[in-house]
This record gives C-alpha cells, sequence and structure tokens, in this order.
C-alpha cells in the first residue's frame, strides 16, 4: 500500500490535473493546501528547496509539478 500526499494550492491547474489523475485510478491520497496551511508549507519548502506546486510525496519519493509517467511508475499503474 503506498502513502500519497499532495501539496497544492487551490488555484493550481497541474495540482487539479494531479488529483484528476489520482481519482481515475483509485489511488487514495492525503491533500495539504499549502496557501491556507503555514506549517504544510514550510514542511514542502523544507522538503524540496522551493515553493512550486504540485509536490507529490509516494512513500518516500517526492515528484515536483505534474509527471504522470513517473506517478504510474511509483505507483505500479
Amino acid at each position: 500500500m503506498n502513502t500519497v500526499t499532495i501539496y497544492s494550492t487551490p488555484v493550481c491547474h497541474f495540482c487539479h490535473a494531479a488529483k484528476d489523475f489520482f481519482k481515475e485510478n483509485n489511488v487514495a491520497y492525503i491533500e495539504h493546501d499549502v496557501a491556507a496551511d503555514l506549517e504544510k508549507r514550510t514542511e514542502m519548502i523544507d522538503m524540496t528547496g522551493q515553493m512550486g506546486v504540485p509536490v507529490i510525496r509516494i512513500n518516500d519519493d517526492v515528484i515536483i509539478g505534474f509527471d504522470e509517467a513517473k506517478l504510474k511508475e511509483l505507483l505500479s499503474l
């Protein structure tokens, strides 16, 4: 079982695309709105060194941006 977390903002097109991808592939995920949650924003910046979203963590792997091929690989889809 994979633990999937997405750090996103409400107005981010690629964040919406990633969440749509998860829904279409029945992937459960935890979402953190870094526009509203300072603690999670700081956590994301500490993890990646930047503020771009989406940031997707699958287990111990971190993807910056919506990379469908990499998501499929890490999720074995």
